[in-house]
């Protein structure tokens, strides 16, 4: 049993995959790879990885939002960088969001990310 999550408020899927996917009663949501899309122009935002993690976590709590949840339901993301010389600021950034108790996490280089950004975050909620 599955229920797709949409919203107009992060931006829409570039592919066939839904943005989230809510299972299990409810209580568990999947979020798909985030990436650094303006919601409305469907333009990148943010020139530096920072920047760009910056709009993928306010594009992951639109999603978030839309089903009454916020970062504290979230218990795992995992963060893909095309390089991870960028770990630091991206850390710095995605911490400001989990200011106490953080989610399982992982971090990974990957050698391209979806239009060429340059980092890419997906999250599983627990509801």
């Amino acid at each position: 049993m599955k229920k797709v999550i949409k919203t107009d408020k992060a931006p829409r899927a570039i592919g066939p995959y839904s943005q989230a996917v809510l299972v299990e009663g409810g209580k568990m949501l999947f979020i798909s790879g985030v990436i650094p899309l303006h919601p409305e122009t469907m333009e990148i935002v943010g020139k530096t990885a920072g920047e760009q993690c910056k709009q993928v976590m306010d594009n992951m709590a639109q999603i978030l939002d839309k089903v009454g949840a916020d970062f504290s339901h979230v218990v795992k993301t995992t963060i893909y960088l095309t390089d991870l010389n960028d770990f630091s600021p991206v850390n710095d950034m995605y911490a400001t969001y989990f200011d106490t108790n953080p989610p399982a996490r992982a971090t990974v280089e990957v050698n391209r990310l979806p239009k060429d950004v340059k980092i890419e975050i997906d999250a599983i909620a627990i509801l």
